[in-house]
């Protein structure tokens, strides 16, 4: 119950934060009348919607389960610990994207993150890393027309 109380402020929190970023994105005076505000806006809604689900889950919850005092656990704190070092990762990851690139920096990114929670299948993990950011930079760069950062790598 507690948990859910945290990523619902968490969630909410990051919408406001979101919402207030997706202002600062200039307006077209030609073109498309949404121009790109469009789907940054879509995304927050989608995040709103997001808090609103749990929060009325939350409330169900409330009101049908008894109640009782939550403990802490060496489980619920091991999971706290993890949801920390992601959002420690995710930071070193958004530190480093211009530097290194996209390609780079999301390969040791996803092969971080794999490594650990799919322990012992290095072969699929490294095979998954590669090949997502590979495919994902092929299609943005060369299909979409979306220049990813280059970093260190010449193209």
């Amino acid at each position: 119950m507690m948990a859910d109380r945290v990523i619902f402020v968490c969630i909410i929190i990051l919408a406001a934060v979101y919402f207030y970023a997706t202002a600062q994105i200039p307006s077209l005076e030609i073109g498309d009348p949404l121009g790109p505000k469009a789907f940054p806006r879509l995304l927050g809604i989608a995040l709103l919607i997001t808090a609103g689900i749990l929060f009325m889950e939350m409330w169900r919850e409330a009101k049908t389960a008894p109640r009782q005092k939550e403990r802490i656990t060496a489980e619920s704190r091991r999971h706290y610990m993890v949801i920390a070092a992601v959002v420690v990762w995710t930071g070193l990851y958004i530190a480093v994207f211009e530097r290194l690139g996209y390609v780079i920096a999301t390969t040791i990114y996803l092969l971080a993150l794999m490594a650990y929670f799919h322990p012992g299948r290095w072969i699929t993990n490294i095979l998954t890393s590669v090949l997502f950011c590979a495919g994902s930079y092929v299609m943005f760069n060369y299909v979409l027309g979306v220049n990813l950062a280059k970093g260190i790598l010449p193209f």
